[in-house]
């Protein structure tokens, strides 16, 4: 059997050199191997820990070393993360082991030459503990110590405050919450509780209609027999609650513009008892495969699912009574989740509120008169969230702003906080059609 610090040593170079999403890396690997639920998550921890701990390990790292940390191979440097985020993250680990198991897996991995280094620096940092810089430059020592790009925590600093930002980044480490909508077309909350019991898979019911939080303790949710059998799908309780930002009934006609993998589209259809109709749109084939897989295993027949672009109008389509606009965004408020996503170059996002509002602007084309028209990002950033609903208001005549959630806020618009809401980071904004559609 393949040592578990060796997978999560590979995991993590593949994430780092390929630039490979963290699950995706990371499920491949556990998928050959035999571990077992204990080993798998002692994987697990290891590797999530290391990316979200990533500027923190770093941080400490740096002040035992004389070569700077850029400088030095990918390969070494992940084995040097390793072991100190044993030494400074993990209960269970003792320092001998995490010291001695570093030293150890850089000889295996054709790093004789660099084990004095191995065990010298990790021999320090366990002497010395964790090193934080000082408070004086607050968004430095915020930076280091939650592990989050300094540019991100000034940009959360001035839009949301001290408070918030604080409550943002400490609910980023660590596990986040899984949440289920129950597939009410086939069960009710009270029987996929039950069938889920039977799984030895705890669930209790949220504050939201047909929401279940659960707990798989290290097991994938695909093993399951109910999940097999379409009885629910995995989705944050905020995404449910987009969907129900739509206000849908039985019949009605829906375009989801930018839907892959598809879980909005099927809360929605839902919502309708699978008597409507809801088209579900995504630009590259393999992900609209991804979603009438989805809606198969649910058996949704009411979802279509159709390559288009969220840019470009067809007027073939029709006009719409809700029209959903789920844009890509920063994924800022995921973190939690997708940890690789807040070490993003700043310049990556510059360009996303212009493709935002453009989508937003395209999308509004298809709403009939008294439709809906929803508008939602999972991040927390005032550039995509709030300005490009104000760009989109003062570019027609046509629409006005309306509560997305009558039922939670009077506002607007909605923006949920990981500490608050016990949500992803996600923000939702609803439009309603005041004038004809001349298109």
């Amino acid at each position: 059997m393949i040592n578990p610090r060796q997978t999560a040593f590979e995991a993590l170079l593949k994430t780092e050199k390929d630039g490979a999403y963290s699950n995706i890396a990371l499920d491949f690997l556990l998928s050959k191997s035999d571990y077992g639920t204990r080993d798998r998550a002692f994987v697990s921890n290891l590797f999530y820990g290391v990316i979200e701990r990533k500027l923190t390990l770093d941080y400490q790292l740096g002040l035992y070393t004389s070569k700077p940390l850029c400088k030095m191979k990918s390969d070494l440097l992940t084995i040097l993360r390793l072991g100190a985020y044993q030494l400074l993250f993990t209960d269970k680990v003792p320092p001998s082991a995490a010291v001695n198991e570093s030293v150890k897996l850089a000889k295996k991995n054709g790093l004789s030459h660099a084990s004095g280094l191995v065990n010298a620096v990790l021999r320090k940092i366990d002497k010395n503990g964790l090193k934080l810089p000082s408070q004086e430059n607050y968004g430095e020592f915020l930076s280091v110590r939650y592990s989050c790009p300094q540019w991100l925590v000034n940009k959360w600093l001035k839009e949301y405050g001290k408070e918030a930002t604080v409550g943002i980044l400490a609910d980023s480490l660590g596990a986040s919450k899984t949440y289920i909508r129950v597939n009410n077309t086939r069960v009710n909350g009270d029987e996929l509780i039950e069938a889920l019991s039977a799984e030895n898979v705890s669930s209790v019911k949220t504050d939201t209609e047909n929401c279940l939080e659960i707990v798989l303790g290290g097991r994938s949710v695909e093993s399951l027999e109910s999940f097999k059998r379409g009885l629910f799908h995995v989705q944050d309780k905020a995404c449910q609650l987009c969907a129900a930002a739509l206000c849908v009934k039985q019949g009605d006609r829906v375009l989801d513009l930018c839907a892959a993998p598809g879980g909005k589209t099927y809360t929605v259809a839902e919502n309708m008892k699978d008597k409507g109709e809801v088209l579900s749109f995504d630009i590259h084939p393999h992900r609209v495969e991804l979603i009438k897989g989805g809606a198969e295993r649910l058996g949704l027949k009411s979802v279509k699912a159709l390559q288009g672009d969220a840019l470009c109008f067809n007027k073939d389509l029709g006009e719409a009574d809700a029209v959903l606009c789920d844009v890509p965004c920063s994924g800022f408020g995921i973190i939690g989740r997708k940890p690789e996503i807040k070490y993003k170059n700043p310049d990556e996002v510059k360009a996303l509120p212009a493709l935002q509002l453009e989508i937003l602007q395209n999308g509004a084309k298809y709403v009939k008169k008294g439709g809906r028209l929803v508008y939602s990002t999972c991040t927390l950033s005032h550039s995509e969230n709030q300005k490009v609903c104000r760009k989109f208001l003062e570019s027609t005549t046509d629409f006005k702003a309306v509560s997305p959630l009558k039922n939670l806020t009077d506002d607007e618009s909605i923006t949920f906080f990981p500490h608050i809401n016990g949500t992803d980071g996600f923000f939702i904004a609803c439009f309603e059609r005041i004038n004809g559609n001349e298109n």
